[in-house]
């Protein structure tokens, strides 16, 4: 980045600098980068690591979940009493609670 282009940023925000400025600009510029473009090489080659099998990465290298079939399902209801035994307020087989709007 030259004096050029930071003064033309600098007339894009409208902020005015002096020669001292632009020149102190350049130098900052060009150092910040200079740092981004190590942080891309280190991102463009980095690869994340599986989460715990949840998911997986394909031959293309994106991310996919994996999901699994159901090995054991159970009964529908068969939770309810023992569910409903434990709540503070019940009306008939829901638990009740209180009204928040």
């Amino acid at each position: 980045m030259d004096k050029e282009q930071v003064r033309n940023l600098a007339k894009l925000a409208r902020i005015e600098l002096k020669d001292e400025e632009a020149e102190n600009l350049t130098h900052e510029f060009e150092a910040i980068l200079d740092y981004v473009g190590e942080v891309k090489e280190v991102t463009d080659n980095f690869t994340p690591p599986s989460s715990g099998g949840a998911s997986k990465l394909t031959t293309d290298d994106t991310l996919r979940n994996v999901f699994r079939e159901d090995s054991n399902p159970h009964e529908t209801g068969i939770y309810t009493k023992a569910v409903l035994e434990q709540a503070p307020m019940k009306a008939g087989n829901y638990i009740k609670v209180k009204k928040i709007l």
